[in-house]
Formats: C-alpha cells, structure tokens, sequence
C-alpha cells in the first residue's frame, strides 16, 4: 500500500511541475505559484477522473466521424474548466487551452512511463 501511495504523491508532484513547466513555456497558461499548481493538477485529475469518461461517451459519434480528434477537444475543455475554477490557474481562451492541454499530456504521458519504470523495479 505504502509503494501505491508514495507513487500518487509523487505523481501529483510531478503533474504540478508539469502545470508550472506549461505556464513557462507557453505564454496562454499562467500559474501563479506552486501551490497553486498542486490545486490545479489535482482538479484537473479530478474532472479527467469523473466528467471526462461521461463527455467521452456522450460525445463518441463526433469522436468516431473526427476519428478521435475530437478528445483532444474534451481534454481542453477540461483544462479550461479547471482554470475556470481556480485563483491561481489561468488560461487564456480555448487555443491556450487547447496547446496548454497538449504540452501538459505529453509531460504527463513521459513522466507515467518514467514512473512505472521507477516503481516496477524490486
């Protein structure tokens, strides 16, 4: 259990980093502190945990007719909604949303892979 724990807290640490990193290099996304960005990762986790799937399965005809291009709207959609929620967290408009949202999912996608690396090894 200890190991699955530890693996969370340093993947949501690694998600704010990611959030802090986005707002670095692209000039749509603003966080304003760490703290903030722990906030904002862990809502972001939260929508992409309970609304995303839902917007997922609601909107598969698009998705299919896109040929999947459409999630990368869902996934910017929930950026916004989480900026929209939160002080410290700010996207531009949806484009900001939109390039935000992909630079954070291909940090996210090479630190996963940099952690089930780390925490597979005994």
């Amino acid at each position: 259990m200890l190991p699955a724990m530890l693996k969370l807290i340093v993947k949501w640490l690694l998600a704010a980093a990611a959030l802090l990193f986005v707002a670095y290099v692209y000039h749509g996304v603003e966080v304003r502190s760490f703290p903030a960005a722990l906030l904002a990762a862990f809502i972001i986790g939260l929508l992409n945990t309970v609304v995303r799937p839902i917007l997922v399965v609601l909107t598969l005809p698009v998705s299919v007719v896109t040929l999947g291009l459409f999630l990368f709207v869902i996934n910017a959609l929930m950026f916004w909604a989480a900026a929209s929620m939160l002080e410290g967290f700010h996207v531009r408009d949806f484009m900001a949303a939109l390039v935000g949202s992909l630079i954070y999912s291909l940090i996210g996608l090479v630190t996963d892979s940099a952690l089930e690396r780390l925490f597979s090894k005994k």
